[in-house]
């Protein structure tokens, strides 16, 4: 919080969690930490080249020196999350873009807001601006068994994260995958839900911050304090 010079409240911890508040990351990012869960915790260095090619001598060498780093996490908790991230494909909210799929893929939606919201106000795409929409994010890597690609994207303002990225993240899959190039998304197709309000949970911005009931359970309803006659 010193960059922002701003006191940090206990409020942000829950939010940082879920990657909201003042988390940010480059796509970069994202699709290095897909890759990284999809090696099992051990993180590459990312690079565009394989190898370097001497102008003179036309000796080849690798274009990453670095040996690989396993990140200090316990197997079972990488695990975990690969579990949660192969959900989302199949439960959650990218399992439209991906029913059908011929491999298991893992993956998580994300939502960017543009503008801030007033509370207990909700977000209708239909009534913003085109340039003040959500984000639309996916990070992703397949097949879950024998990880070949990772990725990550952004559509700005293309909406919640399954309405937009998801679609595209799918393509590119079932083309690296597969050598399939199915029909482009396009941005008729990702503004369709535009015209309906979408379902809250393919939306990935929570509309409140109050904590949830453990358990589902329900407060109490207010004792009636009448006597009766």
């Amino acid at each position: 919080m010193k960059r922002f010079k701003q006191k940090w409240y206990p409020g942000e911890t829950p939010s940082i969690g879920i990657g909201q508040g003042y988390n940010s990351f480059t796509m970069l990012q994202l699709a290095h930490a897909a890759a990284t869960l999809a090696n099992n915790g051990v993180a590459l260095r990312p690079h565009v080249g394989l190898s370097l090619e001497d102008p003179v001598t036309h000796a080849r060498k690798p274009a990453v020196q670095a040996e690989p780093v396993r990140m200090a996490v316990k197997p079972e908790y990488v695990q975990l999350v690969k579990n949660a991230l192969v959900d989302v494909t199949r439960f959650g909210t990218s399992r439209i873009a991906f029913a059908g799929a011929e491999y298991v893929s893992a993956g998580k939606t994300g939502t960017a807001q543009v503008i801030g919201i007033k509370q207990n106000e909700k977000y209708d795409a239909r009534r913003v601006a085109e340039r003040f929409r959500d984000h639309s994010l996916y990070m992703a890597f397949a097949p879950v068994d024998k990880p070949r690609i990772a990725l990550a994207l952004v559509v700005e303002n293309g909406g919640f994260g399954a309405q937009a990225a998801a679609p595209i993240a799918r393509r590119v899959f079932d083309y690296v995958l597969l050598g399939k190039l199915g029909p482009e998304p396009g941005r008729e197709a990702a503004g369709t839900a535009l015209r309906s309000e979408p379902t809250p949970e393919m939306r990935d911005v929570p509309e409140s911050t109050e904590p949830e009931p453990i358990g589902g359970a329900q407060p109490e309803a207010p004792e009636d304090k009448e006597k009766p006659q």
